[in-house]
């Protein structure tokens, strides 16, 4: 085989995995995906990637300092 054989069957190996797993995907029941959900909320916590105040009061108070400091480079000189 050629290298260029080689690539177009790696390729649609890759291809018919894709297939697979967008069918499992498709598939998955609810508890599988909320065990999935939770051991991705798991990880994120242990490797410190979770913020102290995910809360929605946090991101208006994020939201409002933004505008405050979009509003103070508008002002005229």
């Amino acid at each position: 085989m050629s290298l260029k054989d080689d690539l177009k069957a790696y390729q649609a190996r890759w291809t018919e995995v894709e297939a697979v797993v967008k069918e499992e995907r498709r598939t998955a029941s609810l508890e599988l995906r909320w065990q999935q959900l939770n051991t991705a909320y798991a990880m994120a916590k242990g490797l410190g990637l979770l913020r102290e105040d995910p809360s929605e009061a946090g991101v208006f108070e994020q939201w409002a300092k933004l505008k405050e400091k979009a509003g103070d480079c508008r002002q005229p000189s």
